[in-house]
């Protein structure tokens, strides 16, 4: 069983992005806790409420076995934030698996992990990780490595799917 951390905006985080993906990841008998801005409720764009276990630069990437970062507008404040490249940085180090949905990949993509990488986005951001020299695939979900992205709501359900593959493997 593996341990999943999931981070979210403390407000405006996509719910379907969240609460889908990790249904299908508890299919799986993985355990998930999430990290956000602040610890307690997280608001999601669309009412959904979230609980919040830590800080974002409170996780122990040794205590997990993958980080996922949830889209939204609110992921946003995710992009420059030095502890969100750390969390990916460090995930990525030590071998784990990284995955980003929506227009989270570009958190991936500014802490530098995307170079020479296939990734997908939302479409607003292609030219943003494309920038920092992801090769962009046009897939809903795109696997390279560790690094898992999706580009969107749609395809949580398997972003989920390809999470718990990538974790079985």
């Amino acid at each position: 069983m593996a341990k999943i951390i999931f981070v979210i905006a403390p407000e405006d985080f996509r719910d379907e992005e969240l609460f889908m993906t990790q249904e299908e990841i508890a299919k799986c008998g993985h355990e998930m806790w999430i990290a956000s801005h602040k610890t307690g409720t997280c608001m999601g764009v669309h009412g959904g409420i979230a609980q919040s276990d830590l800080l974002v630069e409170d996780v122990d990437t040794t205590s997990f076995d993958g980080v996922v970062f949830v889209g939204g507008t609110g992921s946003r404040v995710f992009f420059d934030d030095p502890h969100a490249w750390m969390l990916a940085q460090a995930m990525n180090g030590q071998g784990k698996m990284v995955a980003a949905i929506c227009i989270a990949p570009v958190i991936l993509a500014n802490a530098g992990l995307l170079k020479k990488k296939n990734a997908t986005v939302f479409e607003s951001e292609i030219a943003a990780i494309e920038a920092k020299g992801a090769v962009y695939s046009e897939s809903g979900v795109t696997v390279d490595g560790n690094i898992i992205t999706a580009n969107g709501a749609d395809q949580a359900k398997q972003f989920g799917l390809e999470i718990c593959k990538f974790l079985a493997g």
